[in-house]
C-alpha cells in the first residue's frame, strides 16, 4: 500500500507506548510522551483528523512482585500508579484524547475478543514447553521471576529478554542457567502446556510490512534481523495469578496472557472509550482500526521496536485488524553524560522539574528540538539553560515581545497596510517545512520551522529599523510592523504543537480568536486583528547561579541514596532502559602509539548478513590498495541493501579475526548505540589515510 502524505481523507490515531504501571515518571520517560503529543497537535495543524490515546501498562511480573513487597494487591498497586500518570501528563500539556489502562473492562473485552479471532482463525496451538520452577518455594517461575544465560550470546539475561546483551526476545524454557529470582537458588525445568502464536506463519507478510512501513530509521531496519531470519512462534499464556485470563472454552483455563498481548491491544481499546465518549459521527474507532483502515502511528521507546514491528503487525493480520502505518521509536535520555538511576535517585523528576517552577514549555522544547528522535539525547542543567535563554528567549520570545510592543505603542494594534510577499513568501516556506517535517515524522524539523521564522523575524525588524523608519518613511514602517505581526502569528500557530502554554498566550497577543489549537496553519496567513493590547514577554531567562543550584541539589541526591544504598544501579523499573556514556580514558597515548594505527578512507561494496548472527553482517570494504572482507555489527541498525557506494572510516591494520566462521580482515568504525557509520565530509576517496 502506498502511503499519501498527511493530511489524509482517513482518521489517524497516534499512541504512545504504555508507562509501566510500577514507579515514577521522570523526563527520561517524558520523551516519548512529548514526542507523540507534539506529532499528534501537529497533524491536527495540517487538517488531519487525528486522536491521541495510551494507557498504563498494569499487568505482568513487576507489577506482581511490588505488590507483594508493599503488602496490597497487584490491581491497587497498579492503579494508584495510573492514577499518578493520569495527573502528571497534563501538567506537560500531554493532552491524551483518552487515556486507559489494561485491566479496564474495555481492554479486558478487546483482548479476549482478539484472542478468540487468533484462535478461530488458526494462529494458536497448544505445545508442551520446559517452564522454570522453584522447588523450594514449590511453583512456577513466570519470566520476570528468573534469570540466567541468554543462550544466542552468553550474556546474563532476564527470563523473557536478552536485556544486557544480544536485546533478542526470550521463550520460556530458553534461558540457560535458570535462577529463581524469589530465592536466588538454581531453578529447574518441568513439563507444562502453553498456548502459542502462529509468528512464523506470517514471515512472507512482516517482510512486506517492513518494507512499507514508515516512522523512524531504527523502527523499519532494526527488525529485518527477526522477520527475514527464523522467525519463531510465540508463547502467548504465563501461569501466574495478575493478568488477563485466557478466554473460556479455549483449553488453558489456568493461565494469563502474556502481558505483550493485551498491551498493544490497548491502542485499541482506548480508541473505543474516546468513540464512546465523543460519537461515532465525531470519531469512528472502526474505521481506523478495521473497515478501511485509518492511518495508525505508534510512538515508543526503541527498546520496544521488536514487539511493535513483529508480534503486534502480525496479531493486528491474524484477527482482521488494520496494520500501522508508521512507527516512531525514540533514543534514550541520559543526565550529565550518565544513565538515570532511580536506584541512586539520579534523576530528574517530572514532579520535581515542575516543583522548580519551571515553564513545561521549555522542557517540551528541549526534548522535542534537542536531536533527532531516534537519537540519544543528553540532558543537563547548563544545556537546558543554554537552549532555553539562546533559543526561546533570544529568538522566539524577543522577536514577538519586540514585534509587537512596537505595534501597541506605535500604532495601536496592527498597521493598515497589506503583507508584503517576501515575509508572505516566508511564511509559506515555513509552512511547507512544517508539513514536511510532519511527513518525514521529524519532530524537530516541525518546531525548527517555527523558530528558523522566528529567527527570520528578528533578522527582518533589524534590518528594516522601523524605529527610524517612523518620522521619516511612517509607511514604510506600518509596512514592516505589519509583518512584523504576521509573522508572530504565524509563529504562534507552527510552534503550538512543541509549545502550546507559550502559543496559546502568543495567539491571544495577536488576537486571535478561540484557541490557537483549534485553527490549522492557513491560519498563519490570516490577517491579524487591528487591535492589539500590550504584550507580556513569553519567556525568562534562567541565571547561572540557578543552574549551579539544580546541579547541587541533584548531587547531594545522589549522595545520599548512595549512601543509603550501595547496590549496582537498578535500570529495571524503567521501560526505557538508559544507558551511561563511558568516560574519557585517563591513560593517554602518544602521538608515535597513533601513528601505529592505520585508518583508512573506504567505500562498502557488498553488504550482506550473517547466517545465525543476529547482529553480525558481512561487508567487502574498498580501501584504496585492495578489497577487504569485513565483519561488523551492523546488521539491526542499518538497511544493508542502501550500503553499497557508502563511504566508511575503516581500521585497516586490525589483526584479523573469525566471527561465525567468516573471515574479518580490518574494523569498520561506528558510533553510539545505533552504529552511526563514520564518514567523511568531503569526498576523500578510498584509500587515503585518516591523520
Amino acid at each position: 500500500m502506498n502511503h499519501e502524505e498527511f493530511p489524509t481523507d482517513r482518521p489517524a490515531v497516534v499512541t504512545c507506548g504504555l508507562p509501566y504501571a510500577n514507579g515514577d515518571l521522570h523526563i527520561g520517560h517524558l520523551r516519548t510522551y512529548v514526542g507523540g503529543d507534539v506529532f499528534a497537535r501537529a497533524l491536527r495543524k495540517l487538517g488531519q483528523e487525528t486522536a491521541f490515546v495510551s494507557g498504563s501498562d498494569m499487568h505482568g511480573t513487576p507489577v506482581a512482585v511490588n505488590a507483594e513487597q508493599e503488602g496490597v494487591s497487584p490491581e491497587a498497586f497498579a492503579l494508584e500508579w495510573h492514577e499518578t500518570y493520569e495527573a502528571t501528563f497534563p501538567k506537560f500539556g500531554v493532552d491524551f484524547d483518552n487515556y486507559g489502562h489494561t485491566h479496564d473492562a474495555t481492554n479486558v473485552e478487546t483482548t479476549t475478543d482478539i484472542v478468540r479471532a487468533l484462535e478461530d482463525n488458526g494462529h494458536v496451538y497448544e505445545k508442551e514447553i520446559m517452564v522454570a520452577y522453584d522447588p523450594e518455594e514449590e511453583q512456577s517461575l513466570p519470566d520476570r521471576y528468573v534469570e540466567g544465560t541468554c543462550p544466542y550470546c552468553g550474556a546474563k539475561a532476564r527470563g523473557d529478554e536478552c536485556d544486557e546483551g544480544c536485546g533478542r526476545h526470550l521463550e520460556p524454557g530458553e534461558i540457560e542457567n535458570p535462577e529463581s529470582t524469589i530465592t536466588g537458588n538454581p531453578a529447574e525445568y518441568r513439563e507444562q502446556t502453553h498456548k502459542f502464536f502462529r509468528v512464523s506463519a506470517f514471515q512472507e507478510y512482516l517482510g512486506e510490512f517492513i518494507d512499507r512501513l514508515e516512522g523512524t530509521a531504527n523502527a523499519k531496519n532494526q527488525p529485518r534481523e527477526w522477520i527475514e531470519g527464523e522467525l519463531r512462534d510465540w508463547c502467548i499464556t504465563r501461569d501466574m495469578d495478575w493478568g488477563i485470563d485466557y478466554p473460556e472454552g479455549k483449553g488453558a483455563d489456568d493461565l494469563v496472557l502474556y502481558v505483550w498481548v493485551d498491551a498493544p491491544i490497548e491502542y485499541i481499546s482506548s480508541t473505543k472509550q474516546y468513540t464512546e465518549r465523543v460519537g461515532a459521527d465525531v470519531y469512528d474507532w472502526e474505521e481506523v482500526w478495521r473497515e478501511s483502515g485509518g492511518e495508525i502511528v505508534h510512538v515508543i521507546g526503541r527498546d520496544i521496536i521488536q514487539h511493535h514491528t513483529v508480534f503486534w503487525p502480525a496479531m493486528l493480520r491474524g484477527a482482521g485488524y488494520t496494520e500501522p502505518r508508521a512507527v516512531m521509536a525514540s533514543g534514550f535520555i541520559t543526565l550529565n553524560g550518565k544513565g538515570f538511576s532511580t536506584s541512586r535517585n539520579r534523576a530528574v523528576w517530572a514532579d520535581e522539574y515542575l516543583d522548580e517552577g519551571f515553564d513545561p514549555d521549555l522542557l517540551r522544547y528541549y526534548l522535542a528540538t534537542n536531536g533527532g528522535f531516534q537519537q540519544d539525547v543528553d540532558f543537563s542543567w547548563e544545556r537546558f539553560r543554554e537552549r532555553v535563554n539562546n533559543e526561546l528567549v533570544g529568538t522566539v520570545g524577543n522577536f514577538a515581545y519586540r514585534a509587537l510592543l512596537f505595534a501597541h505603542r506605535e500604532f495601536g494594534g496592527t498597521p493598515d497596510a497589506e503583507l508584503s510577499e517576501e515575509v508572505r513568501e516566508r511564511i509559506e516556506t515555513a509552512i511547507d517545512d512544517f508539513a514536511a517535517a510532519v511527513n518525514d515524522y521529524s519532530i524537530r524539523e516541525a518546531g525548527d520551522a517555527a523558530v528558523a521564522l522566528a529567527g527570520f523575524g528578528n533578522e527582518y525588524i533589524q534590518r528594516n529599523e522601523p524605529w527610524n523608519l517612523v518620522d521619516d518613511d511612517p509607511e514604510r514602517a506600518a509596512q514592516v510592523i505589519r509583518d512584523c505581526v504576521q509573522i508572530a502569528k504565524a509563529v504562534a500557530v507552527l510552534f503550538a504543537p512543541v509549545a502550546p502554554g507559550t502559543c496559546e498566550r502568543l495567539w491571544s497577543q495577536v488576537g486571535g480568536e478561540g484557541s490557537v489549537h483549534d485553527v490549522t496553519v492557513d491560519a498563519a496567513l490570516e490577517p491579524p486583528a487591528a487591535d492589539l493590547d500590550e504584550p507580556a514577554e513569553l519567556y525568562e531567562k534562567i541565571p547561572d547561579e540557578r543552574v549551579e543550584e539544580l546541579n547541587a541539589k541533584l548531587a547531594e541526591r545522589v549522595e545520599a541514596a548512595e549512601a543509603d544504598d550501595d547496590e549496582d544501579d537498578d535500570e529495571s523499573d524503567s521501560d526505557m532502559t538508559e544507558t551511561d556514556f563511558d568516560p574519557i580514558e585517563s591513560d593517554r597515548i602518544d602521538f608515535e602509539t597513533f601513528q601505529d594505527l592505520d585508518v583508512r578512507v573506504g567505500e562498502i561494496l557488498e553488504a550482506e548478513g550473517i547466517e545465525g548472527a543476529d547482529k553480525l553482517a558481512r561487508l567487502v570494504v574498498d580501501i584504496g590498495v585492495e578489497e577487504r572482507q569485513i565483519v561488523a555489527g551492523i546488521k539491526q541498525l542499518h538497511d544493508l541493501d542502501t550500503l553499497p557506494g557508502t563511504r566508511v572510516i575503516v581500521l585497516a591494520n586490525l589483526e584479523q579475526a573469525e566471527l561465525f566462521g567468516v573471515e574479518s580482515n580490518g574494523m569498520v568504525l561506528a558510533a553510539g548505540e545505533e552504529a552511526d557509520l563514520l564518514t567523511t565530509l568531503g569526498d576523500a576517496r578510498p584509500g587515503e589515510r585518516v591523520r
